[in-house]
């Protein structure tokens, strides 16, 4: 009876798939042999070159290849067997197939070339044969390009790959974001600090008129913002200035007004340390203060206040420490090497006690670039506090311990030539 036949065939299909997903070529030959139609497709428009793509299942795939030539048709998400195997990270089998004429520039419903689904799953050596043997090809059509996409998946790895090949680190999406805002925007601070590193524009705005740092502090990312606010971002920054429409309830919101909005304590008082200026209003006319206390957030309110009658800040020197303060993490950052922060903590009197109190927190092999940049931050305070010039002070410590290639760099980048 035919309808036997059609289910029979059905069958057969399914268990050709199945074959071709646990790369078993045997029962593949023998369903091949018995006239099984090697094309169908399930009901995602998936056929078994699309199973054993996404398998990494090399012996299915060249057998398939034999009965089916037609290497680039797609399933109902848009996926073929290329981005597949970019996806799930089968080097081998992405390389049979752009030997075998794969079409090279596709795109999946989601706009996401082969080179976005490697840079997104974290696939090393997939993302190396993209850009090393197929480096003519142009893959970044849509609104994001690979190095958006790992950024924002926390790929950290492919990031570093990604800018060590040079990529463009400014470039922005549709809405107007970097990989930086999001970055941010996810909390994924190692990510971030590597991108931050690259001398980014830590300032710039997306459509909105929305800085890393909003951003960050709306998602209440505590690492994220300490990290931005290390790297000499502007604090006082105003969300919506020139933006088209803004993401965030009211306009010209500082972060510590998001931050204070969402009861975001540890966020809001890493801020008020860092000298936000508490007189800045949001387009309702509210300060900080006045949008915790309307958000009932006790505790912020009571830290907003000790704030704004204890950190007195000289508003004329604000806008030099937030400019040494970037000094300082570059210098800890790129060009310190691994102990001479010690030397220098020392020839600044920092006593054994304070030197190890700092080494204490480690968080793995550059840990040293964090406890330089506490000692630096903690020796400018002093300075500050002392009213002694801190230019002057960095350029003979710098000289004392032997790094006088160095040296003359403070006072270039605080003239900023």
């Amino acid at each position: 009876d035919t309808d036997g036949l059609v289910a029979e065939m059905l069958w057969s299909e399914k268990e050709l798939h199945d074959a071709a997903k646990r790369n078993d070529t045997e029962r593949m030959q023998e369903l091949i042999k018995k006239g099984v139609d090697v094309k169908a497709k399930n009901k995602i428009d998936r056929k078994a070159l699309h199973w054993a793509a996404g398998a990494g299942s090399e012996q299915a795939l060249r057998l398939l290849l034999v009965h089916d030539n037609e290497v680039d048709e797609r399933d109902s998400f848009g996926m073929n067997a290329l981005l597949l195997a970019s996806w799930f990270g089968h080097l081998k089998i992405l390389q049979i197939l752009v030997s075998c004429g794969a079409k090279l520039n596709c795109e999946n419903k989601d706009g996401l070339s082969m080179l976005h689904c490697a840079a997104q799953r974290g696939h090393i050596s997939v993302l190396e044969f993209i850009m090393e043997d197929l480096e003519d090809i142009c893959l970044d059509r849509s609104g994001k390009t690979a190095l958006h996409l790992a950024a924002e998946h926390g790929q950290f790895e492919v990031v570093e790959f990604l800018i060590g090949m040079g990529c463009t680190h400014g470039l922005k999406d549709k809405e107007e974001n970097t990989a930086m805002h999001l970055a941010a925007k996810c909390g994924h601070s190692e990510v971030l600090r590597k991108i931050v590193e690259t001398g980014v524009d830590v300032d710039e705005r997306n459509i909105d008129g929305l800085q890393a740092l909003h951003v960050a502090a709306d998602g209440g990312h505590y690492e994220s913002v300490k990290l931005l606010l290390e790297s000499g971002c502007n604090i006082n920054a105003q969300t919506n200035v020139g933006g088209l429409y803004s993401a965030t309830a009211t306009q010209q919101q500082t972060a510590l007004h998001i931050a204070a909005e969402h009861g975001l304590q540890d966020v809001a008082e890493m801020m008020l340390i860092s000298g936000v200026n508490l007189s800045l209003t949001d387009k309702q006319g509210k300060t900080c203060l006045e949008v915790a206390a309307r958000g009932n957030h006790v505790i912020l309110v009571d830290m907003i206040i000790k704030a704004d009658r204890f950190y007195k800040w000289d508003k004329d020197h604000q806008p030099e420490t937030q400019h040494l303060r970037s000094v300082l993490w570059r210098l800890a950052t790129k060009h310190l090497c691994r102990g001479e922060w010690k030397i220098l903590a020392q020839h600044w009197d920092f006593s054994d006690a304070h030197i190890r109190a700092i080494e204490q927190q480690w968080t793995g092999m550059k840990s040293f670039k964090e406890h330089g940049h506490r000692m630096l931050l903690i020796w400018l305070h002093g300075v500050v506090v002392g009213g002694e010039n801190p230019i002057k002070g960095l350029y003979e410590g710098l000289v004392e311990i032997s790094r006088t290639d160095l040296a003359g760099e403070p006072v270039k980048l605080h003239s900023g030539l």
